[in-house]
């Protein structure tokens, strides 16, 4: 398995991924960006999307959602503000540059944290998820949808090789769903509560996680 990808080299390959970002990667993505959203919907009414891109997730969410959306990239948040401008999207509230490994909100603020292709991608995915968890009400869950790696047979062994090449662009296909049902298992306060491939190719998943009411202990 490759190792998890820098900072520096996401910020980069974010940056280049831009300008073309939405004609390229939109249609591809189009039915898991859906299906997380849709799921995010029912978990609760107050949602921060990490990794909001160029914003192709605001029509995804509905008039009873108040959306907040972070991403890592200046130039990908400044095209979802361009599109925010046009004024369709009252639902999206706030759009902000900032670190999905230190979130600038305060404990407990939102019913659901969605990240779409991202947690794959960030230096540090156990911590990323531990402050989706700090950020979460008990109760709220965290969405997660993305490709994970087989783990077995020849889908694996082509995932493997082709993660020596393409990480300078900001992709990693040997990253599997186990190693976050680990980090869950031992967080103390955060259940998985399920996953499930994106129909109908099937290449993508959603995966739940939900924080405990009991309470939420520091993830190790």
């Amino acid at each position: 398995m490759s190792s998890d990808l820098p900072h520096a080299t996401m910020t980069a390959a974010y940056a280049g991924w831009a300008p073309v970002y939405d004609a390229l990667c939109g249609p591809f993505f189009a039915q898991g960006r859906r299906a997380a959203a849709q799921a995010a919907r029912r978990a609760g009414r107050r949602i921060l999307e990490l990794g909001v891109g160029t914003g192709l997730s605001f029509a995804d969410y509905g008039p009873e959602n108040e959306v907040f959306g972070v991403d890592i990239s200046e130039p990908m948040i400044l095209k979802a503000r361009r599109r925010l401008a046009a004024g369709s999207y009252p639902h999206i509230r706030d759009l902000r540059i900032m670190d999905a490994h230190a979130l600038a909100y305060p404990d407990a603020s939102f019913d659901c944290v969605v990240a779409q292709f991202v947690v794959t991608l960030v230096a540090d995915p156990e911590q990323v998820l531990s402050e989706c968890a700090r950020v979460l009400r008990p109760g709220g869950e965290i969405i997660l949808v993305n490709h994970f790696y087989s783990e077995r047979g020849a889908i694996a062994a082509i995932e493997r090789w082709s993660a020596r090449y393409v990480g300078v662009i900001g992709l990693r296909p040997d990253f599997p769903l186990s190693r976050l049902v680990r980090w869950a298992e031992r967080s103390g306060g955060i259940e998985f509560a399920g996953s499930e491939p994106v129909e109908p190719l099937r290449v993508f998943t959603v995966a739940r996680f939900r924080r405990q009411v009991a309470g939420l202990a520091a993830a190790s």
